[in-house]
């Protein structure tokens, strides 16, 4: 089984989590995937952007704010 890494972004309202997992592979039809403790960080990086508790988000990576450039 080999392993890369790999970052994934979190998009939630006007927040973006860039957040470094690590993609396994191997011989199976369902690589590469991720492992259950990474797909779990995404999701608490993605539920702590939807509370905006920014502070719980950066402890698995940087968060982004998200502005529009031009209003229309």
């Amino acid at each position: 089984m080999n392993q890369r890494k790999k970052t994934k972004y979190v998009h939630e309202g006007r927040y973006v989590a860039e957040v470094e997992v690590a993609l396994l592979e191997d011989d199976t039809g369902w690589s590469p995937y991720l492992s259950i403790e990474d797909a779990n960080k995404l999701d608490d990086v993605r539920e702590a952007l939807r509370q905006r508790d920014l502070q719980s988000a950066a402890k698995y990576g940087r968060i982004y704010e998200l502005r529009p450039v031009v209003n229309q």
